[in-house]
């Protein structure tokens, strides 16, 4: 008779509720998060391989769900959000409750909201990439205090100034030696800055090594242009298993760049797009579209008509969402960048401007 299980993960112990199919209770009580208290568990309640476990997003959600994979079990990790909309009595939340939610929910087929446990290749990528997006935003918020202190100090022109490298910091530095206060402040926040650049070339050093493992996929993204190493190694990151979207719509949706959608009878509206995935994604994709303003990019027939349209702002997500689907179908299919495939022509092209008035030339010589 199959058995399943229900486990309210903690980081340091895990409450649990067995039922078999019937829904009859075996066991509930809790064990320490540890491989040897879950495999305590198996044994003392003799679970059969294949043992379908439910768990509910957390910390350590997706650390518990490898070991019990280990173990020959079959974890499931669902959405919380929808562990709590789904629960008998979201109001009275216990430990005990959620178990018990959790096991009657994976028994009879509840959820829909399974979440994606990434390999550990994958998870350590995703690791080391948000520890660089932590240092970067570091970096950034050093400069922008700088900035904002010359601004209040009246240095306007200084405070345009590009602070990318450190030779920029040194001649900002060396440029207020007549205020010895402000040249200390500021010499305070390019030692930071200084420091958390060390930490981001070991951690690009890092992400080298580890995309050694994923160096097909990798160069094969980055025949888009645009798209280089950060952004290449982000989408294999998110996307993990590609093939667990059924389409390039579902992959768009996944990284939160479709449009929300109010439909109601004959009412048929769209919003901003939803965000409800990653947004490290979004954020790299945004940042390759910028690309697409130049004439020579295979996206700017697109991004220019967009931008003529609707906006900047808006070109640039609109053709992200374009960008994401054509990265998801490179790695799903594992072809190259096909320029052919855009529905676009290749030039160059040359264009006429017809205009109906025009100023004589004499009037042009004059003035």
């Amino acid at each position: 008779m199959a058995r399943y299980m229900g486990l309210d993960v903690h980081s340091k112990n895990c409450v649990f509720a067995i039922q078999d199919e019937n829904g009859r209770m075996l066991g509930e009580g809790s064990v320490p998060t540890t491989p040897e208290g879950l495999l305590d568990l198996r044994n003392r309640h003799d679970l059969p391989a294949g043992t379908r476990i439910g768990l509910e997003t957390g910390t350590v959600a997706f650390h518990v769900s490898r070991m019990l994979a280990r173990m020959g079990l079959d974890p499931v990790v669902i959405d919380a959000h929808e562990v709590r909309l789904k629960a008998r009595r979201p109001g009275q939340k216990c430990d005990r409750r959620d178990a018990l939610e959790l096991c009657e929910g994976v028994r009879r087929g509840m959820y829909s909201t399974i979440v994606h446990v990434p390999p550990e290749p994958i998870t350590t990528l995703r690791e080391t990439l948000g520890r660089r997006r932590h240092f970067v935003r570091l970096q950034t918020a050093e400069i922008n205090a700088v900035k904002r202190l010359l601004r209040a100090s009246g240095l306007h022109d200084m405070a345009r100034r590009h602070l990318g490298t450190g030779t920029a910091w040194e001649r900002l530095v060396n440029g207020l030696a007549y205020d010895p206060p402000l040249q200390g402040h500021v010499e305070c926040h390019r030692a930071v800055w200084s420091v958390v650049g060390s930490q981001i070339a070991l951690l690009e050093a890092r992400l080298t090594e580890q995309g050694k493992a994923f160096s097909a996929d990798l160069e094969r993204l980055q025949t888009v242009l645009g798209v280089g190493p950060i952004v290449a190694l982000t989408a294999v990151a998110v996307f993990s298993e590609v093939r667990r979207f059924p389409s390039a719509k579902h992959a768009a949706s996944y990284a939160g760049l479709i449009p929300s959608t109010h439909q109601s009878g004959e009412r048929d509206a769209h919003g901003r797009i939803t965000r409800r995935g990653s947004p490290e994604l979004r954020a790299v994709l945004c940042q390759a579209v910028h690309h697409a303003r130049r004439p020579d990019h295979p996206l700017h027939p697109y991004f220019r008509s967009l931008c003529a349209r609707r906006g900047y702002k808006m070109a640039v997500v609109a053709v992200a969402h374009r960008l994401c689907r054509i990265l998801w179908a490179m790695l799903r299919h594992g072809t190259s960048f096909d320029v052919t495939r855009l529905g676009i022509e290749t030039g160059p092209f040359e264009k006429t401007v017809t205009q109906l008035y025009r100023r004589k030339r004499a009037a042009v010589a004059s003035a």
